[in-house]
C-alpha cells in the first residue's frame, strides 16, 4: 500500500485506495510528506473521507512548510507553519529534510517483531526509543537483549531466560538459513544470523533491523557527482550497508546510472526476489553462496553493462582482484569493508589491493639520507582501485580521504590531510577540507 502522504503530530496517515469514498486512517510512528502534494490532518482517533482535507502546493527546499492539521473536535483545518524540516512523529525519530522525506521508506519493524517472543515484542513496542533499536540478540538460556544506536550497552527486554521453544517458533517463522548462517524477512531489509552448536542446532539469533536512510547520503553527494570509485571503511554495525543502499537509490534515480548491486545475504535489497524500493531503480544479482560472490561480480560486468557496480563487506583476495578487474573496465565502483582506519586496510594483506599494494623499495645510501628514512622502505605498488575512501568513524562523523595521497603519507610517516563530513546539531552537512587526521 502506497501513501500519498504522511504528515500529523499526532498520529501519521494514510490513503487507502479503496473504491469510493477514499478514507483516511491513523497509521503510529510514521511521518513523512510525500512530494508535497496532499496535507491531511487527521484525529488520532476518527477517519473521514479525503474530500474533507486541504490540498496544498508543493513546498520549494528551503520553503516552509504548511501543515493541515484537523483537531479531534471541529471538521475545520488550521494551518501551522513548519521550517523546512519534518520531524518524526513517534519519540526518537528523525529530522527528513523536504529533498529526502519523499525517499523515505517505512522500515517495518513490525516484520520482524513478529519472529519474537509475544512479551519481547510488546516490550519493545512500549519503548519511546523503538526509533533507534538496532538489533535484538535471543540467546538459550539468556535474557534476550537490544542494542540501540547511540548506546554502547545493551538493555535487557525481560528477565526470563530465552527457551529453545522460543527459537525453534522464531526458525519456523523464518525458514532455511543459507551458508553463511543468515535470512531475511522476504520485503523487508531485516537481517537475521544464526549462531548453532557443534551438532549444527541453532541456540542463538541476532536480528538486525534494516532501515532506509536517504539524508545521510548529502554527506557524499557531491564525491557520487564526481563519478570515482568510493570505499566505505567501518566497524560492524556503524552503518556501511545502510549507505550503500541509499547510495544506489540516489545514483540510479537521481543521477540516472546504470546500477547493478551484488548482494551477498540479501541485505541491500532485502529478501525474496523483488528488490526493496529502497535501492530505487538500480538492479541486484543475488550470491548463491559468499565463496562464489567474486564470479557474480565479474559477471555482472559481462553480462548487464552496468555503469556502477555495488558491493558490500569485500574480504577475500578473490573479490579484491574482481573489483581490480571490474576498475580496469571504467565501472565505477562502490564498496565497503570491516576496519576503523585506512592503516588497517594498508597492513591487511589481503584487502591492501584496494588501496593500490605494497611493495618493498632498496634505497641507495644517498637516496636513504636525501628521505631521511632507512634504505629498506614500503612504498605503494600501483594507482589504487578506490580514489576515494571514507573511514564511518561513527554514523553521522567520517573522514574522506584521498587514496593515492594519504596512503603515500602514511607510508612515509607523515599525517594525511583529510576531510572531515559530519552532521550537526541542526541537522546540517558541515565540511571541513583538507586538516590534518586526529
Amino acid at each position: 500500500m502506497t501513501p500519498e502522504f504522511v504528515l500529523s503530530s499526532i498520529a501519521a496517515t494514510e490513503v487507502l485506495k479503496t473504491p469510493t469514498p477514499r478514507i483516511l486512517r491513523p497509521m503510529k510512528c510514521l511521518m513523512e510528506y510525500w512530494h508535497g502534494r496532499l496535507f491531511y490532518a487527521p484525529s488520532a482517533s476518527n477517519t473521514f473521507p479525503a474530500s474533507q482535507a486541504r490540498k496544498g502546493p508543493r513546498p520549494q527546499e528551503n520553503s516552509l512548510l504548511d501543515l493541515a492539521l484537523k483537531t479531534n473536535n471541529k471538521r475545520t483545518s488550521r494551518l501551522v507553519r513548519l521550517p523546512g524540516q519534518v520531524r518524526h512523529g513517534c519519540s526518537g525519530g528523525r529530522i527528513l529534510s523536504p529533498r529526502t522525506a519523499s525517499n523515505y521508506v517505512d522500515d517495518d519493524i513490525h516484520s520482524l517483531l513478529q519472529i519474537l517472543p509475544h512479551d519481547v515484542r510488546e516490550n519493545i513496542l512500549c519503548d519511546s526509543n523503538r526509533a533507534q533499536l538496532l538489533e535484538v540478540t535471543l540467546d538459550l538460556g539468556r535474557p534476550p537483549q537490544a542494542c540501540y544506536f547511540g548506546d554502547s550497552e545493551k538493555r535487557y527486554l525481560r528477565k526470563k531466560e530465552v527457551s529453545m521453544e522460543e527459537l525453534e517458533y522464531a526458525q519456523n517463522a523464518l525458514g532455511e538459513f543459507g551458508g553463511n548462517n543468515r535470512t531475511g524477512i522476504a520485503g523487508t531489509l531485516h537481517r537475521i544470523s544464526a549462531i548453532r552448536n557443534k551438532n549444527g542446532k541453532v541456540v542463538g539469533l541476532t536480528c538486525r533491523l534494516g532501515r532506509p536512510v536517504s539524508e545521510i547520503i548529502d554527506m557524499i553527494r557531491d564525491l557520487l557527482e564526481y563519478g570515482k570509485s568510493i570505499l566505505f571503511l567501518g566497524r560492524p554495525g556503524v552503518g556501511k550497508t545502510t549507505v550503500i543502499r541509499g547510495i544506489s537509490h540516489v545514483l540510479s534515480d537521481e543521477l540516472r546510472k546504470r546500477v547493478i548491486i551484488i548482494d551477498t545475504s540479501n541485505e541491500i535489497g532485502g529478501d525474496g526476489d523483488i528488490p526493496h524500493p529502497a535501492i530505487g531503480g538500480a538492479r541486484r544479482l543475488q550470491v548463491p553462496d559468499p565463496s562464489v560472490k567474486h564470479k557474480v561480480m565479474i559477471e555482472a560486468v559481462e553480462n548487464h553493462m552496468p555503469e556502477v557496480i555495488i558491493v558490500d563487506e569485500i574480504g577475500t583476495e578473490a573479490e579484491v582482484h574482481a573489483c581490480c578487474t571490474i576498475a580496469q573496465r571504467g565501472v565505477m565502483l562502490i564498496g565497503s569493508a570491516h576496519g576503523k582506519q585506512l592503516e588497517n586496510i594498508i597492513k591487511n594483506p589481503t584487502l591492501s589491493g584496494l588501496v593500490g599494494g605494497l611493495k618493498t623499495v632498496i634505497l641507495s645510501d644517498e637516496a636513504a639520507r636525501t628521505r631521511n628514512c632507512k634504505k629498506i622502505i614500503l612504498e605503494r605498488r600501483s594507482a589504487p582501485i578506490f580514489p576515494f575512501l571514507i573511514e564511518m568513524r561513527e554514523r553521522h562523523y567520517w573522514v574522506a580521504h584521498r587514496t593515492d595521497k594519504s596512503v603515500d603519507e602514511l607510508l612515509q610517516g607523515k599525517k594525511p590531510l583529510v576531510e572531515v563530513r559530519r552532521i550537526d546539531k541542526q541537522f546540517k552537512v558541515v565540511i571541513e577540507r583538507w586538516k590534518a587526521e586526529d
